[in-house]
């Protein structure tokens, strides 16, 4: 095994493995090309900041790790025949990449842990 590669970038475990072409980190995750790590060492925090996507809430404003936010329409939630409320406010948001367009990771109360869509909410 190769003592050499680099901690993830997104958590900064310390687990990495390479699969085929990637890197993978295991506790979260995160995957990314082999050659971007080199690449992201010599570049610094400019080189990661160029590279992060920009993520909008429904009304355009950008989103950040941390910011709370507030659901603007009421949201089915499997197994719950309520659901989650329009106006519902989700604190300590964490932006990832999701899948189908899900990239906001959060804890709702009453709910537990669960992703949404940022078109669905609006920074408060």
């Amino acid at each position: 095994m190769n003592e050499t590669l680099p901690p993830c970038p997104e958590c900064s475990g310390a687990y990495t493995y390479e699969t085929g072409a990637l890197l993978v980190c295991p506790e979260c995750g995160h995957e990314w090309p082999a050659g971007a790590a080199g690449a992201a060492d010599e570049g610094g925090a400019a080189g990661a900041a160029d590279r992060e996507r920009v993520i909008r809430d429904a009304v355009g404003n950008v989103l950040a790790d941390g910011d709370t936010v507030t659901v603007v329409k009421t949201l089915k939630v499997k197994g719950n025949p309520s659901g989650i409320k329009a106006g519902t406010k989700v604190r300590n948001i964490r932006l990832v990449d999701g899948v189908d367009g899900h990239d906001i990771d959060c804890r709702i109360e009453g709910f537990g842990p669960m992703q949404l869509k940022s078109s669905v909410v609006k920074r408060a």
